[in-house]
């Protein structure tokens, strides 16, 4: 069998990360068995669409390496891929089914049926739809066509008897068709709904696996008897887990932080990202936790799928997300970290410092700004800060030291990272003290914060001379006071 599958988003805006693990797995799925990814664009549903989103789609899914052989910027044989570039092709299907007693005509209204739902559920029924216009005649289904009475296109599901498919996580499912509700097919608009729409896109489409989320289990019944009436051949359904926030909870946009974009524009690294939605949901059968895209591709399969709900654990992937930070080069790291430092305002710093500073500690890149901040800034601070009880300073050893640390460094003839340590480590020495002793006042008083990503030495060079003794000088001035 020559594989196809989709992956087919609605554009109501950013890239759920469980629309992007399905994608993932669809992606990973049709490359092992070297089919063809194909891009298919829902926007059935006009009501929900938000301009702009599909483009949003494209570069998440490149972004990812997630690149589709067929789709709406590529083209392919089975086109258009925009279902409403398709819309012309569905009212026929429907007719099709309509015409084998398999799909009927509705032209009850929106009140009607509002009246109807509302007595059913007095009475304390569950209602569905009462097949009220099935049992028109042909000649007053015409006459009401014929006079231009709106009207949409129902499924015609039989009342007896069972509606049922195979799943490949979850077995055998069938579902009494007397609990079933007759679908809408066509819409009084023209447009198909995505129940329709789906089945005549995939089947049309040639798509042989669908993987999707487990919420269309129910319906996939329904989907199957529209295969079944029009002669088609079923493609193997694969239905995933949804993404949880946690055991009770899906992720949601309303609890923040449930799109692809949010976690990037935070400072994650895409790879981190895709590393580790890969692993919700699926199991590579050994201890291994890093893969690159290609080894994902190689070594992913349906067997390692779980049934059990997928847990986004925010501290795992940030733990995963610091792993990659630590893998990187040099280079590598002070390129993805540039856009921060010139958020931050020090991309005219010493890039190798801040590389060796930063790179063992940060662990989610929009964190750096917040991290470096003092370097802009000289924050407020309590003369408390001088106390250490390692090193054993306070404000008053500080008073002390501090006019020797600010007299060395004022007569230093060079600025550079080795002439400062020397001369810091020089003044220790001289003095008979720890070196700890004489750097955490001189740190404290160039930084003005208990905790930062980088010793004295380091601070003294990336502030600059100039920068580095005003600091010296004005916190020397507040101790004496």
């Amino acid at each position: 069998m020559n594989v196809r599958t989709r992956f087919a988003p609605s554009p109501t805006g950013y890239l759920h990360l469980g629309g992007l693990r399905t994608a993932l797995y669809t992606y990973l799925f049709t490359k092992k068995n070297n089919g063809k990814f194909i891009l298919r664009i829902e926007d059935t549903d006009q009501e929900r669409f938000v301009p702009g989103a599909t483009q949003v789609i494209y570069d998440t899914l490149r972004d990812c390496g997630l690149l589709w052989d067929e789709g709406p910027d590529v083209g392919g044989d089975y086109g258009p891929y925009i279902q409403s570039e398709r819309k012309d092709m569905y009212l026929p299907y429907a007719k099709e089914l309509v015409a084998k007693g398999k799909a009927y005509y509705c032209f009850c209204t929106k009140e009607e049926l509002a009246e109807r739902r509302a007595a059913a559920e007095a009475e304390g029924k569950t209602w569905k739809y009462d097949k009220h216009c099935l049992h028109l005649s042909p000649e007053e289904v015409q006459a009401k066509l014929d006079a231009g009475v709106p009207y949409v296109i129902r499924q015609n599901v039989p009342e007896t008897g069972e509606a049922s498919f195979d799943d490949v996580l979850y077995g055998h499912i069938a579902v009494d068709c007397a609990e079933l509700d007759d679908n809408v097919l066509i819409k009084a608009d023209g447009m198909p709904t995505y129940n329709f729409a789906n089945v005549v896109d995939d089947h049309t489409m040639g798509i042989t696996h669908v993987l999707r989320g487990n919420e269309y289990l129910s319906s996939t019944p329904k989907y199957n008897l529209l295969y079944e009436a029009f002669g088609w051949e079923k493609p193997v359904y694969i239905h995933l887990t949804p993404v949880m926030k946690d055991q009770h909870r899906k992720l949601s946009k309303r609890d923040g932080d449930a799109y692809y974009s949010d976690f990037i524009e935070k400072g994650y690294l895409k790879e981190a990202l895709l590393n580790y939605i890969a692993l919700i949901g699926w199991n590579p059968g050994d201890n291994r936790e890093f893969f690159t895209l290609p080894e994902l591709m190689e070594a992913f399969s349906l067997e390692g799928l779980s049934k059990s709900p997928a847990i986004f654990d925010v501290e795992k992937l940030r733990w995963m997300n610091a792993e990659y930070i630590r893998r990187m080069t040099p280079e590598q790291f002070t390129a993805a970290a540039m856009p921060w430092y010139e958020k931050a305002g020090i991309a005219h710093m010493d890039l190798d410092i801040l590389q060796r500073s930063l790179q063992p500690r940060v662990e989610v890149f929009g964190e750096l700004p917040q991290m470096v901040d003092f370097l802009t800034e000289m924050p407020e601070f309590s003369e408390e800060l001088y106390f250490s009880k390692k090193m054993k300073t306070n404000a008053d050893t500080a008073r002390e030291d501090l006019p020797d640390i600010l007299a060395t460094l004022e007569a230093l003839p060079e600025w550079t990272e080795s002439a400062v340590h020397e001369a810091l480590l020089g003044l220790a020495a001289k003095k008979g003290k720890k070196n700890g002793v004489i750097l955490w006042p001189a740190r404290i008083a160039m930084a003005g914060k208990l905790v930062t990503p980088c010793g004295a030495i380091e601070i003294a060079v990336l502030l600059g001379r100039e920068e580095a003794l005003r600091r010296l000088r004005t916190s020397l001035e507040k101790l004496q006071k």
